[in-house]
């Protein structure tokens, strides 16, 4: 978008992060990543007169720790330049992608979005019944007596589940303690009932405190900052030369791999 030398109409950036949030996004379907979204967020907040900065969430969760790592660069960000964040959630701002949206000073959502989903999940498969039928001996050999934690090869220990449960219990606390912090003050039913896993539409979150108002990021940067606005549109890289001329392009174990995670994420919400 150009701009002339006298134009001083307010400047909103509007990002758009999008997808499973993995610490390796699969690069034919798209996902976020700290590493791929902080340039995108240093640009976005490099704009000169800047009024805002608008974050299109769209994303079912993912990785905690990536989660996290955006968010953080986000405050750092915004409290360096001075500038408003409003995140908008589009069909989903859920677990990570809520996480992510808590950034913003304000959480924007459609009455149809899914929001919340304040939980922490791990799922996985069993095969020692199977490989036993088919007459496989399972050969493992460990340093560490943890070491083959969770050996999907083997019957579940329940010194194994009691340590996962643990674990999940303490990136629970990691997950609420952010989202009191952001949203606490906003919050009007008992934390037990939010911070349970549980997601709801965009018109029940922001009765709920866990959103602001209802409203799409074109018509919020009109509203806040008039018709003169000039939007200016941040998203991720496109697809390698030459995936991106084939749609749906992918390929290998990986990507199949990324694609199943993916869709389980959204099928989680009914999405």
């Amino acid at each position: 978008m150009a701009f002339t030398l006298f134009d001083r109409a307010p400047r909103v950036a509007m990002i758009r992060l999008t997808g499973l949030i993995a610490a390796r996004p699969d690069p034919f379907a798209g996902g976020l990543s700290a590493a791929g979204t902080v340039p995108l967020l240093e640009r976005a907040f490099a704009i000169k007169r800047l009024a805002a900065v608008m974050l299109v969430v769209n994303s079912p969760g993912g990785s905690p720790v990536q989660s996290s790592l955006i968010a953080q660069q986000i405050r750092r960000l915004a409290e360096r330049r001075k500038v408003p964040v409003i995140a908008v959630a589009e069909d989903a701002a859920a677990s990570g992608g809520y996480w992510i949206a808590c950034a913003a000073d304000e959480i924007v959502v459609d009455a149809a979005s899914i929001v919340g989903s304040i939980g922490v999940i791990s799922a996985g498969f069993g095969f020692d019944q199977a490989i036993a039928r088919w007459g496989v001996e399972r050969r493992l050999r460990t340093a560490g007596g943890e070491k083959s934690f969770l050996d999907p090869f083997r019957p579940e220990r329940a010194e194994d589940a009691a340590r996962l449960e643990e674990l999940l219990g303490k990136l629970h606390e990691e997950f609420k303690g952010w989202v009191r912090a952001r949203r606490g003050a906003s919050f009007t039913a008992p934390e037990e009932t939010l911070f349970s896993g549980r997601f709801w539409t965009g018109r029940e979150a922001v009765a709920l405190g866990l959103a602001d108002v209802l409203g799409d990021a074109e018509g919020e940067a009109r509203r806040r900052f008039g018709e003169k606005v000039k939007i200016i549109r941040l998203g991720a890289r496109r697809r390698p030369f030459p995936w991106r001329l084939i749609p749906g392009a992918r390929e290998g174990v990986e990507a199949i791999a990324a694609a199943a995670d993916e869709r389980a994420a959204w099928a989680r919400l009914g999405l």
